[in-house]
């Protein structure tokens, strides 16, 4: 099996209190005093505290085009990227030029050169690294993104691989735009980066360090939601989508998924010792909870992180098993269910199990 050796996040240094956030940007998106109303009801039962922009939150304010946005997000997110992934390459032991893959991954702004590209010169990747730019995916990305490391590393065992995420909502929030889904983004979506550091079988069998296997992984795409949940990119940027559909969907299908992927790796609900969940919100966390019947404070880690950081898209799950793998280090054989949802409606379960003997 393959195994995560290095998990690291990296946030902008602008950190602002949800109250200032609603503040400053609700006359940005509207003028009308009751959609201003229901913004900061949306803002405050968001459950989100905090949150890092990867903007001076004054600079929000100024009208800028998509081609404006999109140059802030080439820079930021190189930065951001690099910042992530050195971190998780130094807390694996692994030197950059050791690297075989590289994932990539957001669904908040474009590059070509890819952000992977641009990566290779500056942390000293290999010119013949293998690289994969993904868009699209959206929030689901991060547990996919496991889940394609996985696959690669299975046909390349002493490989090293590597997911880099990164998501800056903040520069999609659409001004002038007092729909429902634009108000609910704005008080949810933060921006932030992850990387994941992984090798393969053989590899991982060398090395005297522990961390969590994938044992298996499973993805889902299910009929008829396109419309739930997305982007509509436009002249000013990525406009979202995002219905109330999103906790019908787990209500639908995420229990039943769960539990027969679970059972086809000899697995139940009740042998999880750990669930690291998207936090894609509280309707969409409270979802989760209610599909599988998990017990209070199961998704504990995932509620911590949305009010910390709000939804990070792609990142956030990453950024969910950073922290609960640094608050409570896992045991010998611990079970692990990472999960999340993204456009399509699609889905991604990913199985881990902590290396070593059970203790």
């Amino acid at each position: 099996m393959s195994r995560i050796v290095g998990v690291s996040a990296a946030l902008p240094p602008n950190s602002y209190a949800q109250t200032e956030i609603t503040a400053t940007i609700a006359p940005m998106i509207t003028q009308d005093a009751s959609k201003q109303a229901l913004l900061r009801r949306m803002h405050e039962g968001s459950r989100v505290e905090r949150r890092h922009l990867v903007q001076p939150i004054e600079r929000y304010l100024d009208g800028q085009s998509f081609t404006t946005t999109n140059g802030i997000f080439i820079e930021a997110a190189t930065d951001l990227a690099e910042e992530a992934l050195a971190a998780a390459l130094v807390q694996a032991g692994i030197a950059a030029d050791e690297v075989d893959f590289v994932l990539f991954t957001s669904v908040t702004g474009v590059s070509a050169p890819s952000i992977d590209a641009l990566l290779v010169p500056r942390l000293g990747l290999r010119p013949d690294v293998k690289r994969v730019p993904m868009f699209g995916l959206g929030c689901v990305a991060g547990a996919a993104g496991i889940a394609r490391l996985d696959d690669y590393l299975l046909g390349h065992p002493s490989g090293v691989a590597v997911l880099v995420s990164v998501e800056l909502c903040s520069l999609t929030v659409q001004r002038g735009d007092d729909s429902t889904a634009n108000l609910v983004a704005s008080g949810l979506f933060g921006d932030g980066a992850a990387a994941v550091v992984m090798v393969g079988a053989e590899r991982a069998a060398d090395r005297a360090d522990h961390g969590f296997d994938v044992v298996a992984a499973r993805s889902a795409l299910y009929p008829d939601t396109r419309h739930v949940l997305g982007f509509n990119p436009g002249e000013t940027g990525f406009r979202i989508v995002l219905t109330a559909g999103v906790a019908d969907v787990v209500d639908e299908h995420f229990g039943s998924d769960m539990t027969r992927f679970l059972a086809d790796h000899g697995s139940t609900v009740g042998d999880i010792a750990r669930w690291i969940a998207h936090p894609g919100g509280p309707r969409v966390l409270d979802a989760f909870s209610d599909a599988l019947n998990l017990p209070p404070g199961s998704l504990d880690a995932s509620w911590r992180s949305l009010a910390r950081v709000g939804n990070l898209s792609s990142a956030s799950v990453l950024h969910v098993l950073a922290d609960s793998i640094r608050d409570a280090p896992p045991s010998g054989g611990e079970l692990c269910a990472l999960f999340a949802l993204g456009p399509g409606v699609s889905a991604e379960l990913v199985l881990l199990r902590w290396s070593g003997d059970p203790e």
